[in-house]
């Protein structure tokens, strides 16, 4: 297909379309050349072309993400060819008087900028700015004056520009990804239902790990509800009928009927974005102390410029000083670089919630893996229903898909979708559900009581009992799967056999973890000791603790801290959320609990665990970039000085030589951190991460 101009709008619809063929792996669209550069899979291009033919920008239904950044993009870059376009213009046919009088006028906002600090009683590198550009006016050197506001500028204009790229990026990965509700209907039944087709005044139920999707306002129910991808506020908040709740907020505990207000989308996004302009999400402690240095530094340049005059009496020595200074580049290349590590991460399938959590990463010592849709494959399956009882094995598997859908968990759905594949269609006849974390379900139907749950959770904590003669056949029942107990009024009535195979990359990244300098490496799981042992043993890891509860995960991590380690979790359940929070670094598998998500600080794809092994090279790679900045700021500027107190170079030249390489060093900064190839064994030598 030709098209000689394209829209961003067009642009981000055909790259949505594009996305969504399954063998194309990645796709780039540019508006200002129209053009596409698909990337595929096997022997399919005639696929591709074909559904290319069958595109249309007004019926072709898709979902295009709200804001792709690409509007953003554009703005930025058409006001950096300006504000370049012009001063090559003004240099090469303005005369001299006429460059002089813009020069004094553009000052007027620098120097209004070191005053302010002046009056607020700081010495910060406002000050400094303002003071190079007012020597070099009352020299008459109108051209530095002008070349350096320029290069400030120019500066300001880049570090403005990846600040609202990066937090347009970070809001865009936290989006809900939100496809099915429960819809309550007239006569109290729930339906899933696709939320697309979700209206203002429907009625929704969201239950103990879910996301409310949708803006609205709770009818029925009681909830503590995690409010943190919008407030920042960590603690749970406590709703009821008449409380508002927002889209992206988390039912921690308890279940709400909640009546729509806004239909999908509308001001969540903004929300998100004041939310990480208004905390410190986006820096990191290298950040800040970058930026405090920056400050700390600008007395000594003063110092070193009025020291230059008193000994040498010359003016053009100590301007030269005060051209250059090593706050700007400070200021600019630390946050750059972070920033861009947090876009690479994206480009590795990888949302990195703040740079502030790149550092501990890199630095972590100790890692602890939840088992179940972490290690193992998000997609068990089950092998076999063992009725108990006399029950019949549909009834009791109906039965347990019954409570099970409820919830979002790679068990339940494992569950659910073995009903569905035996075409076993059940009726909500179900009272409301209660969900025990880390435990199991419970709920009442036609009058009896009903559980599924763990092994604890049906016989200690429910106090149920094994059918008379058949304890010896529940012993027997095979060591290869995890168990899922199945009760009715108190007595077993099934045992469901969960395969749970282990990710095929699991021992791979395991391995690579320990070379990269990770000493240990943890599983902790609700699951029984025998089947937690097995899977420990076969991906490699040093210590494995079964049967334990949240709390119990959260505590090993504070016994952690309390012994100086950094601490990463990765998990994907309701029941990992303590200890997610606990941690230096929370990692969610993105296929997890919507709980799970809103707590991490970064979360990956559920099919491969390698990236956390590139998310540590990344985040290594970061740390040593940003220690090489500080290097190569330190000396180039301190040189730059030295030459100009013995006068070899003028103020001019100063300025020129100390801008252009704070650009330079922003602008490498922006450079990609790891090369093409994702992993090798030779980059995670243990020889390479020695400390």
């Amino acid at each position: 297909m030709e098209q000689s101009y394209m829209t961003i709008q067009e642009a981000d619809l055909l790259e949505a379309y594009l996305k969504e063929v399954p063998e194309v792996t990645t796709v780039k669209v540019s508006e200002r050349t129209s053009n596409a550069v698909i990337c595929f899979n096997g022997q399919v291009r005639e696929r591709i072309l074909n559904a290319l033919a069958d595109f249309d920008y007004d019926t072709t239904a898709v979902s295009v993400p709200e804001h792709s950044g690409r509007a953003l993009q554009h703005e930025y870059m058409d006001q950096m060819a300006l504000r370049i376009l012009g001063r090559g213009v003004s240099n090469l046919f303005l005369p001299s008087p006429v460059r002089a009088g813009i020069s004094i006028l553009k000052s007027g906002s620098f120097l209004l900028r070191g005053i302010r600090c002046l009056l607020n009683r700081q010495l910060r590198v406002e000050v400094l700015d303002a003071a190079s550009i007012l020597v070099s006016l009352l020299r008459q050197d109108y051209d530095t004056a002008g070349q350096v506001m320029f290069l400030l500028g120019i500066g300001d204009l880049m570090e403005e520009w990846i600040h609202h790229k990066s937090v347009n990026d970070l809001a865009a990965a936290m989006a809900l990804n939100v496809d099915k509700v429960w819809r309550k209907l007239d006569g109290g039944t729930e339906l899933l239902t696709d939320i697309r087709s979700v209206g203002v005044g429907d009625r929704i139920v969201v239950r103990t790990g879910n996301m409310i999707p949708l803006d609205g306002e709770a009818v029925e129910g009681d909830a503590m509800v995690n409010q943190a991808s919008f407030t920042g506020e960590p603690l749970p908040v406590h709703k009821s009928t008449g409380s508002y709740l927002y889209a992206g907020s988390v039912v921690e505990e308890g279940s709400l009927v909640i009546c729509v207000r806004k239909e999908s989308g509308s001001g969540r996004y903004d929300r998100i974005v004041s939310m990480i302009e208004s905390t410190e999400k986006l820096k990191s402690s290298a950040e800040t102390k970058a930026s405090r240095l920056a400050d700390r530094l600008v007395p000594w340049t003063f110092g070193a410029a009025l020291a230059a005059w008193l000994t040498t009496r010359d003016v053009t020595r100590a301007s030269s000083i005060l051209m250059v200074d090593f706050c700007c580049a400070l200021k600019l290349s630390m946050p750059i670089a972070v920033l861009s590590a947090i876009h690479e991460a994206g480009n590795h399938h990888i949302s990195v919630k703040g740079g502030k959590f790149l550092e501990p990463f890199a630095q972590a010592e100790t890692m602890v893996f939840d088992k179940t849709g972490t290690l193992t494959v998000a997609s068990p399956t089950v092998k076999a229903v063992i009725p108990f009882g006399g029950q019949d094995e549909a009834e009791v598997l109906r039965l347990a898909a019954c409570l099970e859908e409820h919830y979002p968990h790679s068990v339940a759905r494992a569950v659910v979708r073995s009903a569905r594949e035996r075409d076993l269609e059940h009726e909500e006849r179900h009272s409301k559900v209660e969900y025990v974390v880390a435990h199991g379900i419970a709920s009442s139907v036609d009058g009896v009581r009903v559980c599924i749950g763990s092994h604890h959770f049906i016989f200690e904590d429910e106090g149920c009992t094994v059918p008379e003669g058949e304890v010896e056949r529940l012993a027997s029942l095979p060591d290869e799967f995890s168990h899922l107990y199945l009760a009715v009024g108190g007595v077993l009535a099934a045992v469901l056999l969960i395969e749970d195979p282990m990710k095929p990359e699991a021992a791979q990244a395991i391995q690579a973890l320990r070379a990269q300098g990770i000493s240990r490496l943890v599983m902790m799981t609700g699951d029984n000791e025998r089947t937690a042992r097995a899977v420990a043993a076969q991906v490699g890891l040093d210590e494995v603790y079964a049967e334990v509860l949240p709390e119990d995960k959260a505590q090993f991590i504070q016994r952690e801290h309390q012994q100086g380690r950094t601490v990463i979790m990765i998990g994907d359940g309701v029941n990992d959320s303590p200890a997610l929070s606990a941690s230096d670094v929370g990692v969610a598998i993105n296929s997890g609990a919507a709980i799970a998500r809103e707590i991490a600080d970064i979360t990956i794809s559920e099919n491969d665990l390698m990236s956390l092994v590139t998310l540590r090279q990344l985040s290594e790679a970061l740390m040593n970039r940003i220690n090489q900045n500080y290097h190569i700021i330190i000396g180039f500027n301190s040189l730059l000085i030295g030459l100009g107190v013995l006068g070899i170079l003028p103020p001019a030249v100063t300025a020129l030589a100390h801008n252009t390489s704070t650009i330079a060093i922003g602008l490498k900064s922006m450079t990609n951190l790891l090369p093409e190839a994702r992993f090798s064994p030779d980059a995670a030598s243990p020889d390479k991460h020695k400390q």
